[in-house]
């Protein structure tokens, strides 16, 4: 399936490139925010099929920002698919971005074969 709209929320510019450019090979169409502060501000304007949030992020980090978006979704029939993205390996850290919110997790460094993996639960092939 290609066109699939995705909202990229990391404030590393290398992640930021090396997920953009990486997906981009496969007809993802990406938009970045930097924290999610700026992530909130682009869903004011826009949906998006898939958000790939990442956890710890200046102004607003990603477990704060899934909150938010949360709440939103509650006022309109709509439900965002949110993958959190961390360096962080712990479950712990799996069970937190779940019970916080999100779909799915997975570890930096990005993989694709994972991240296939992941969208595949949710009916998006690539």
């Amino acid at each position: 399936m290609e066109g699939i709209s995705l909202l990229l929320v990391e404030d590393n510019v290398l992640n930021q490139k090396l997920i953009f450019l990486t997906l981009s090979k496969y007809g993802f169409r990406i938009d970045v925010a930097n924290n999610g502060k700026e992530a909130l501000d682009k869903l004011d304007n826009k949906s998006y099929d898939i958000i790939l949030m990442d956890l710890m992020m200046p102004v607003m980090d990603g477990l704060e920002a899934t909150r938010n978006i949360r709440l939103r979704e509650k006022e309109k029939d709509d439900r965002n698919i949110i993958i959190g993205l961390t360096a962080n390996t712990y479950d712990a850290d799996r069970d937190k971005c779940l019970k916080e919110g999100m779909d799915e997790y997975m570890t930096k460094p990005f993989d694709i074969d994972i991240f296939k993996e992941i969208i595949a639960k949710f009916n998006f092939q690539i």
